[in-house]
């Protein structure tokens, strides 16, 4: 069973920093691209940032400058570290883990990032 485990959500004040973390220790982690997505409500999921096995990253115009995704093959995790929060930054986050040539899109349960004052 595909596990994709998120944690370091929360709440926060604007121009504050989090980290999340997604754990992914049932899959063959170090060839899959690995993305962070957001849905706030009423809106649809967006694509945050991704990372290809081989590093390359992508980011969404929004968070440009002021996100980085990185991972770590050997614990199998991929970060996202957010700083410069802004209130509309607030949304579910979600891990992605994707291999199309396996056809594999495997989705985590989603951490709530709240920035407010």
């Amino acid at each position: 069973q595909v596990q994709l485990v998120e944690s370091g959500g929360g709440l926060v004040q604007p121009g504050g920093s989090l980290k999340l973390s997604c754990a992914a220790p049932t899959i063959s982690f170090s060839i899959y691209t690995m993305g962070w997505y957001r849905q706030a409500p009423g809106k649809q999921r967006e694509l945050v940032a991704s990372i290809t096995s081989g590093g390359n990253t992508n980011y969404g115009d929004s968070v440009k400058g002021r996100f980085t995704i990185s991972r770590d093959n050997a614990k199998n995790t991929v970060y996202l570290q957010m700083n410069s929060l802004k209130p509309e930054d607030t949304a579910v986050y979600y891990c992605n883990a994707k291999y199309p040539r396996w056809s594999a899109d495997y989705w985590g349960q989603g951490t709530q990032v709240t920035v407010s004052s």
